[in-house]
């Protein structure tokens, strides 16, 4: 699975330079030029990291930012012209993870998502979640130390799930996600994934929202039926 982030710039030359050499260094990047197209794509997909201008068509970054952490705890750069020091106590008030000046020199700004992606754990070579581990560059799991056979796409959202412990992800984002967005499918596929998954695990450890989606859990779950579980 690659690593996602989301480039929010209205500077049409700068947008364009920073997706490319984001995307050479093997990252997947969506790349918009206004607050609001900004908005909708964060609740519509799951991010790995957040680089956000402050002066924006639309929302402006602050605002994006705000509203970007009543959902959840995803890395956030704020790359803006805004040197002052106003600004950059404002963006981390209000919990953003750095905040990078323009004129930036792309290796330092390479390094800094680096920097971020690393500290988050989306750069990891081992993801750990209470008993279970699991190894992306491999694509091994195991549970107490017990290997788990798994599909690739049961691993893909095995490891969707454990980047994102303990947050619900719906359906819509799981397909788009593993299988992609121009997959004709629909949750009864998550849903027999998700089945043939905790077939697998030793123990419950994926939590059904319903009529929502899925999470993990570090604890196992309360036992369900089967039928009540999809």
């Amino acid at each position: 699975m690659s690593i996602r982030i989301l480039l929010v710039e209205d500077d049409e030359h700068i947008r364009n330079t920073v997706k490319t050499f984001l995307s050479d260094a093997g990252y997947t990047v969506d790349a918009c030029r206004d607050g609001n197209e900004a908005q909708m794509k964060f609740y519509d997909n799951i991010y790995h990291l957040a680089i956000l201008d402050i002066m924006l068509p639309g929302m402006n970054g602050h605002e994006l930012l705000r509203e970007f952490r009543k959902l959840n705890d995803t890395p956030i750069m704020m790359m803006t012209a805004l040197s002052d020091d106003e600004n950059q106590i404002r963006a981390f008030d209000a919990e953003a993870d750095d905040y990078v000046t323009k004129p930036f020199r792309i290796p330092l700004l390479l390094k800094r998502v680096e920097a971020l992606l690393r500290r988050s754990g989306a750069l990891a070579h081992e993801i750990n979640s209470g008993r279970l581990s699991l190894w992306p560059d491999e694509f091994k799991a195991s549970y107490g130390g017990a290997p788990i056979a798994l599909t690739l796409k049961e691993f893909e959202i095995l490891l969707l799930l454990a980047q994102n412990k303990n947050r619900t992800l719906t359906h819509e984002v799981i397909l788009s996600r593993v299988w992609g967005y121009d997959f004709g499918g629909d949750g009864a596929t998550v849903h027999t994934h998700i089945k043939n998954l905790r077939a697998k695990l030793p123990a419950n450890i994926i939590r059904t929202v319903r009529g929502v989606g899925y999470r993990l859990e570090d604890e196992p779950g309360r036992p369900n039926r089967e039928g009540a579980q999809g």
